[in-house]
């Protein structure tokens, strides 16, 4: 039997194409082919192919464990915590993503026990967590830090309003700062002065520390040199009687950074917590059945052949197989799929699922691993790529922070070469410092972003990852997937071949069941026929994997599917089975309804396409984007949608796992941006370049860069517009920033700038962006209107 030529499965019926050469085990493996074009894949499809997934190959003795650290807040803080990792015993590799706040951790279970890592890697301010710490504890230290320095601040700029800056412009101050008094006063304003620098600046203060350790200068060190630096010149100045002093400087700096800083970790706590859900939902222990009763043992120790028993409201630990019990399994957390399926002896079941009712005993699978465990190791692999929008800054200050340095110590040696004083050298070049300080810089893209994020709430839109106002202007491709998206995700009733008898007879055994067909029929009002006589009820009801049956008015009524009703000796016409047919070809689902002997009628339940959704697609097209139509429905089911105008492809019978594996390969041609709304989405939508879903999962949310909260698709192409508009606000404020550091450098070079003037300098470059950021963005609410920005 030849294996599958995309992912190695066995093929019971080969699936082959005259443009592709290969073997396939499904249309969708084949779909997946011809998109990725025979590229390597990292996941496989929906067949269990024993491959181990997301576990490094460091011997056996060797586990994976992701950690949540707090404190990171660029590349720098990344490769602190790898190097602290590395230079561990009994830590073989660590991966730090400061986008996630999280660290991908592989150690030796022999040297470490899981619980003891976060005391490791705990170093220089940074913190590691098993689990997601409150933010609310974060977020009031932070607040606190603020608060703080808030109140030193402002008692350090009270003095220097009233008796420091009168003199600085020619005039008299209240005190005379060289007497006595002076000294007090100067001496309370150091003492102010450092706790805004050592506490509410400590953050900032150790980020230029980790960031020497690294050999990496970020924004952190020159910030933190011009602050330091304006401190100790003013501390020095104080001790040898002098008044000209620029403590002003230091507070105006590290307050402006440390508020920028705050922002910026809001924005990023909104990005993605995906991973966090789903290492919380991860299983840890497994009840083991022996010959002596349950032992409870951890997942890891689990073996192929083992049987473990899963109760009622558990989590299934791992992959495997039913071998006793009968329950219905919600595998939405995995899938995607809200509706539970029954699992009973003989059922594959995944791990991740929730079993519902009664208890199942499953046998493990050959890999003994969970298909949740390879989600999480999947998304860490997607997620951990995409970098923060402060990544784009921070490559700028490995060239513009050691540039500023080494000017800086330029102009303070050319000053004392020149035959200045010591003191006139050391002010041009802690001006040069401080009139480089990249406050506005730093704040260019957030104030902009916050500008994008409030502008997208007014319109029920949640931007979950601020990367979107720099990649959504450049989508190229737009792959949509079909249920829930385009479609309304609800059953309902579409069309119906019964009289009032019929309904009323169906409605009265289906109020037993809980599938969501049996919900539609039930609920439906517009299409039942008003019935005579007072309601029906059914009694002796009982369910069947694919019906329900039940005694009303002394008839032995079935409902379900027509096969069903056929194997229990019920007659089915052909104009009811060719109708039955073509539902089930156009991924319906046809629910007969007999007695007697006989089908008595047939009633359609399907998912129907939202009223908006193809216009929105059209219109979205009409921006030079391909629109490409994703569904794990039959070639012939897809059949209607290939006929619309606004959809360019649709590729069908894609499995969940396979999603992710079509993106990656659309993304050859172009920045795709991929709409769903199941938790089976989630990869495909981290892997796209914009992930929009539509309608989510919490799951499907966290994985995606915006979320669609009023349930109208319209609101699509309003992202983009918003995201073009935010685009050019954020470029305006890189380039007032840039224009600004070009004038403001040449001038504290040539020593025509003081460190007081640097400082206010900065402070205006730092308005302009912040005047620039609260205009409105100008933003269409339908579709977008300039399609030529890319």
């Amino acid at each position: 039997m030849p294996a599958c030529t995309y992912c190695d499965a066995p093929t019971d019926a080969p699936v082959t194409a005259e443009d592709v050469d290969g073997v396939f085990c499904c249309s969708g493996c084949l779909e997946a082919h011809r998109v990725a074009d025979g590229a390597e894949h990292e996941a496989c499809c929906h067949h269990d192919h024993g491959h181990d997934h997301g576990h490094e190959a460091h011997g056996a003795e060797t586990e994976t464990t992701f950690l949540h650290v707090r404190g990171m807040h660029c590349t720098s803080c990344e490769d602190f915590i790898e190097t602290v990792a590395a230079s561990t015993d009994g830590i073989h590799e660590a991966e730090a993503s400061y986008a996630s706040d999280m660290a991908k951790v592989a150690y030796d279970p022999s040297r470490h026990r899981e619980s003891d890592l976060p005391a490791l890697l705990s170093q220089a301010g940074y913190e590691a967590h098993l689990t997601a710490p409150a933010d609310e504890t974060a977020d009031q230290n932070t607040v606190a830090r603020l608060v703080f320095g808030g109140f030193f601040g402002m008692m350090v700029m009270a003095v220097y309003i009233v008796l420091l800056y009168p003199v600085h412009l020619g005039g008299e101050g209240l005190v005379d700062l060289g007497a006595e008094g002076g000294t007090y006063v100067l001496a309370n304003v150091w003492a102010f002065t450092t706790f805004v620098l050592l506490v509410t600046g400590w953050p900032t203060l150790r980020g230029a520390a980790v960031s020497l350790r690294v050999l990496q200068p970020n924004m952190d060190l020159l910030v933190g040199l011009a602050a330091v630096s304006a401190y100790l010149y003013s501390g020095g100045a104080v001790l040898m009687g002098q008044t000209d002093v620029y403590f002003d400087v230091t507070v105006v700096i590290i307050l402006a950074v440390s508020l920028g800083h705050y922002y910026e970790d809001q924005v990023k706590r909104r990005a993605t917590d995906l991973l966090s859900t789903l290492t919380r939902e991860q299983v840890d222990e497994a009840r083991r059945t022996t010959e002596d009763g349950t032992e409870t043992v951890a997942v890891d120790n689990l073996a192929p052949g083992d049987r473990v028993l899963v109760r009622a409201g558990e989590r299934i630990p791992v992959d495997g197989t039913v071998v006793e019990g009968r329950a219905a399994v919600d595998e939405s957390l995995v899938t995607g799929e809200s509706l539970p399926v029954t699992r009973t002896a003989g059922d594959d079941v995944i791990g991740g699922a929730v079993v519902t009712n009664n208890a199942l005993t499953v046998e493990v699978g050959a890999a003994a691993e969970s298909t949740l465990d390879r989600l999480v190791h999947l998304m860490w692999n997607i997620q951990s790529r995409q970098p923060g929008a402060q990544r784009v800054a921070d490559r700028i200050a490995a060239v513009f922070v050691p540039l500023v340095l080494v000017l800086a110590a330029v102009a303070f040696g050319w000053q004392w070469i020149s035959g200045a004083s010591a003191t006139a050298a050391l002010l041009t070049g802690l001006s040069v410092l401080i009139v480089s300080c990249p406050c506005a810089l730093g704040l260019a893209t957030p104030l902009a972003v916050a500008s994008g994020l409030r502008t997208a709430l007014e319109r029920g839109i949640v931007i979950r990852d601020v990367s979107l106002f720099e990649t959504a202007p450049d989508v190229d491709t737009l792959a949509v997937d079909k249920t829930g998206t385009l479609t309304t995700g609800a059953m309902q009733v579409v069309d119906a071949m019964a009289d009032a008898t019929t309904w009323r007879r169906a409605r009265a055994v289906e109020q037993h069941a809980a599938h969501p067909v049996a919900r539609a029929i039930v609920e439906n009002r517009d299409a039942v026929p008003a019935g005579d006589g007072a309601p029906i009820t059914a009694t002796n009801v009982r369910s069947h994997p694919r019906g329900v049956e039940g005694r009303v008015d002394g008839d032995r009524v079935r409902v379900g599917h027509p096969e069903w009703l056929r194997t229990e000796g019920l007659r089915l016409n052909d104009t009811l089975a060719e109708r039955a047919e073509a539902a089930q070809q156009n991924a319906q689902v046809p629910v007969a309804v007999g007695w007697n002997g006989a089908v008595q009628g047939l009633i359609v339940v399907g998912d129907t396409l939202r009223d908006e959704g193809l216009a929105v697609m059209d219109a979205l097209r009409g921006d030079a984007r391909e629109v490409v139509v994703i569904t794990g429905d039959s070639s012939a089911a897809a059949r209607p949608l290939r006929e619309h105008n606004a959809i360019d492809r649709v590729i069908a019978e894609v499995q969940p796992a396979e999603k992710s594996d079509l993106v990656r390969g659309l993304r050859d041609a172009g920045a795709v941006a991929m709409i769903g709304d199941g938790s089976n989405d989630a990869p495909a939508l981290a892997e796209a370049d914009v992930g929009i879903a539509f309608g989510p999962t919490a799951l499907a949310a966290d994985s995606a860069d915006v979320v669609i909260l009023r349930g109208d698709l319209t609101h699509i192409p309003t992202v983009f517009s918003l995201a073009r508009a935010a685009r050019r606000r954020i470029r305006q404020n890189l380039a007032w920033a840039f224009l600004y550091n070009a004038v403001a450098i040449p001038l504290a070079l040539a020593g025509l700038i003081n460190p007081l003037f640097a400082a206010l300098a900065m402070a205006a470059s730092s308005l302009g962006v912040v005047g620039n950021s609260a205009r409105p963005l100008p933003v269409a609410d339908s579709r977008p209107t300039d399609g030529n920005e890319k």
